[in-house]
């Protein structure tokens, strides 16, 4: 067995092969779709061989699934740091509802409803989807809860953090085809009276 020292580089390596990897391939599910991002293209674009492709994801499926969990988990960092400089009071539920509207049109959600599309006619995509999506899903909320430092035990909690990322969601898909910022900021406008309303002690 070789000796500590030159097992760490090699670790090291690995993992810089596997997050180069996973980047890229949400850089080509945003730019070329489900249809254009083979595993060839994706290993052009990281840099690496295809033999180191394979060996750290031997399938399509598992290399999309991976990416989107791995930016997902970064994100969700991202979210929970950003959200620690907000202010208390009144206006930090706004603020909270901007910061996770924006996750709901960056390059994860766009990956991600790519691979959505993708695996309604796809067996293999879709097995692998459905938990990843189950649990992204699950840690969203529980997130949009730490964040808007509700109770969900409280009537209506639940249901109003959910109607919120509904919310967040749909507009994220209508975002994809048509910019409407006004018509998308009235309605977010609305959505927080509501939620303040809804949420109040």
């Amino acid at each position: 067995m070789p000796p500590a020292s030159t097992r760490v580089p090699q670790q090291e390596r690995s993992r810089a092969t596997q997050t180069r990897l996973l980047e890229a391939t949400v850089e080509c599910l945003v730019e070329h779709g489900w249809a254009g991002t083979t595993t060839t293209v994706v290993a052009a674009r990281a840099g690496v061989s295809r033999g180191a492709q394979l060996h750290h994801y031997p399938t399509k499926a598992a290399l999309v699934t991976a990416a989107v969990t791995h930016l997902a988990d970064r994100r969700a960092g991202e979210l929970r740091a950003e959200a620690e400089a907000l202010p208390a009071g009144p206006q930090r539920l706004d603020r909270v509802i901007d910061l996770l509207a924006a996750a709901f049109t960056g390059p994860l959600f766009v990956a991600a409803l790519e691979l959505w599309v993708a695996a309604r006619t796809d067996r293999e995509l879709r097995e692998a989807l459905v938990p990843l999506e189950a649990r992204v899903g699950r840690e969203m909320h529980r997130l949009t809860v730490a964040l808007l430092g509700v109770d969900e035990r409280s009537p209506g909690v639940r249901e109003a953090v959910q109607a919120t990322l509904d919310l967040l969601r749909g507009l994220g898909v209508a975002n994809l085809l048509n910019d409407d910022s006004s018509r998308r900021t009235a309605l977010l406008n609305t959505w927080k009276r509501h939620l303040t309303t809804q949420l109040a002690p």
